[in-house]
């Protein structure tokens, strides 16, 4: 068959470089998940709203087009800023988002319609708060993909980072009480009307960190000392790191009376260890430290008793200690297989943080375990991404760094779903992404942004490879072999 030659003028198509890898960038995939992401919270909303009043929100197009933009214009910088980042994680994050924004808003319309039976005023809602906080968020992540354009820069900042998140978990443990005690624990700065837990932030710093200092360490950490019981032990002289987290990790749960920041802190550098280390030994004496160690702190901090009394007997003192727990069980058991509907339900008797701590009340009775479970699921994917994001990426600081941030995100999870579920004893943490609160908001939109960056930075294709050959490997001006002058041939009389 006869070849048609170029037209003039138009240079030829390059030729495919054997062995290049062609890594899809995924974006369009994105933007339709992000539309699912849209049309879900969007459903949600005027279903509260039909149930609540019986019509439609009067400023349902104007919501939709604010937080579809926002998601938009998102989506657009992404494009531009990390190309070959993974496409599920911003939707699968706005997806929860818009849905704790939407429960927050059903919250709210139950506090006004029980402020009106009592004739008592109207308090503010929650749910506009939060939205300024998501958009801000949105903003904070794209903020992060612009300044941090190499994950690997967060590395020279190890020790700085570690010093300004001790900073941040310390600070309300030396603040008088009235600023930063809130239910009987010691995790917020409060003044006038802004309040911060700077314990989300803190997080994120100490993760860099723990990734740095593995990285360093890893090598002296992996030797073992001997084996029992087919474990094998680590030396003792380097049993230094673990306890020393352990021992801040007590006395943020003495000092500050916060179970679920001491666990979530000491928890993320044991499991950070341990997938450094692949040593199933740093597991145990770190489960085993803990436990032991907030077994005694229990003996000695009454506002940690009171929860454990509360986890082991819920029922005991249901006007008072257990009530919250309590009726946290009656909500799941009320809310059945598939839940009573949204709006239809009686989460907000929860009282105290029903919309924060204990939002997860509401998913169950309203939406059921079949609601429940994809929520779930949800955040299983976001923690699964984020784990094969730290297999694909090749440096292993980048490696460290992204399952530290899957193991805290998912830590989060387990600790307060664990605490309402009665799985553990309560703990104070926010559900990420779902519970009201603008600093784990903020905190967890800059988290994702992390994970983008470290994901395009992972997909991303390497530049191929100069071929190799004697032109290239020896310049002409440094010949192996140079060939005589002709002075050299001539003989000297």
């Amino acid at each position: 068959m006869a070849m048609t030659a170029a037209p003039q003028g138009v240079p030829p198509a390059p030729a495919a470089v054997p062995g290049e890898p062609n890594v899809p960038k995924r974006r369009n995939v994105e933007l339709i998940l992000l539309g699912f992401a849209l049309a879900l919270g969007m459903f949600a909303y005027a279903n509260v709203t039909e149930a609540a009043t019986g019509t439609l929100p009067g400023n349902f197009a104007l919501v939709g087009a604010v937080f579809g933009g926002a998601l938009l214009a998102c989506h657009l910088l992404i494009r531009k800023l990390a190309p070959y980042a993974d496409p599920l994680l911003l939707p699968i994050a706005a997806m929860i988002n818009g849905l704790g924004l939407v429960i927050i808003y059903r919250l709210d319309l139950y506090a006004q319609a029980t402020a009106l039976a009592n004739k008592k005023p109207l308090p503010g809602g929650a749910a506009p708060t939060q939205a300024v906080y998501t958009v801000l968020g949105l903003a904070v992540m794209i903020g992060v993909l612009v300044l941090v354009r190499d994950h690997r820069v967060l590395q020279r900042y190890a020790y700085i980072s570690a010093f300004a998140g001790l900073i941040l978990i310390a600070l309300p443990a030396v603040l008088p009480a009235s600023i930063s005690e809130v239910n009987g624990a010691r995790s917020w700065i409060r003044l006038g009307g802004f309040s911060i837990q700077p314990s989300e932030f803190a997080k994120l710093l100490l993760v860099s960190f723990f990734a740095a200092y593995l990285h360093t360490k890893r090598d002296a950490l992996t030797l073992a000392s001997r084996r029992f019981l087919g474990v094998y032990l680590p030396r003792g002289r380097d049993m230094g790191p673990i306890l020393v987290c352990w021992a801040v990790a007590m006395i943020i749960l003495i000092r500050e009376t916060d179970l679920g920041v001491s666990l979530m802190f000491f928890g993320a550098f044991v499991i950070m260890l341990y997938i450094a280390t692949e040593r199933t030994s740093w597991l145990i004496f770190g489960l085993l430290m803990f436990v032991g160690g907030a077994a005694a702190v229990t003996m000695v901090a009454p506002h940690v008793m009171v929860r454990v009394t509360a986890w082991l007997h819920p029922f005991s003192d249901v006007t008072n200690t257990t009530r919250q727990i309590a009726q946290s069980l009656y909500a799941y058991a009320n809310g059945g297989l598939f839940g009573t509907g949204l709006d239809q339900g009686y989460s907000g008797l929860v009282g105290f943080a029903a919309n924060a701590d204990f939002i997860l009340d509401t998913v169950g009775e309203e939406l059921g375990l079949v609601g429940l479970t994809a929520l779930f699921l949800a955040y299983g994917i976001f923690v699964t991404r984020g784990l094969k994001t730290a297999l694909l990426v090749r440096d292993p600081y980048g490696k460290l760094l992204a399952s530290g941030l899957a193991v805290v995100f998912a830590l989060q999870v387990f600790i307060t779903a664990g605490g309402v579920m009665r799985l553990i004893p309560l703990t104070g943490l926010p559900m990420p992404f779902l519970a009201y609160g603008g600093s784990a908001l903020v905190a967890n939109w800059i988290l994702v942004a992390l994970l983008l960056r470290i994901s395009d930075t992972a997909r991303r294709p390497l530049p191929p490879a100069l071929p190799f050959t004697p032109d290239f490997a020896v310049p002409q001006a440094f010949p192996l072999n140079p060939a005589p002058s002709p002075q050299a041939n001539q003989v000297k009389p």
